[in-house]
C-alpha cells in the first residue's frame, strides 16, 4: 500500500496548479513521491518537468482518464 501524499488539484484554479505541484515536488525527500490527481492529462506538466528537471524525477501514470488522471511523481534517490 502506498504512503505517498495525494495532491488533488481538480478544485484549484488552473493558474495555481503548476505552482502547487512544483512546490510539492520540491518538498519531496529523495526516494519519495506523491500522487497527482487531475481532471485532464497533465502531459504539458511532464514536458515542463522534463525540461527543468531532466533525470531528476519519475513519472508513472496510475490512471488515465477519461474523468480522472492520477500520476505518481517521484524524486529518485540519486
Amino acid at each position: 500500500m502506498s504512503t505517498d501524499q495525494q495532491l488533488d488539484v481538480r478544485a484549484e484554479a488552473p493558474a495555481q496548479r503548476h505552482t502547487l505541484i512544483l512546490e510539492t515536488y520540491h518538498a519531496l525527500a529523495p526516494g519519495s513521491g506523491f500522487e497527482l490527481v487531475n481532471d485532464h492529462d497533465p502531459k504539458p506538466l511532464y514536458y515542463q518537468f522534463d525540461a527543468e528537471y531532466t533525470d531528476q524525477f519519475t513519472w508513472d501514470y496510475l490512471e488515465q482518464g477519461p474523468e480522472v488522471w492520477r500520476v505518481r511523481i517521484g524524486r529518485p534517490t540519486v
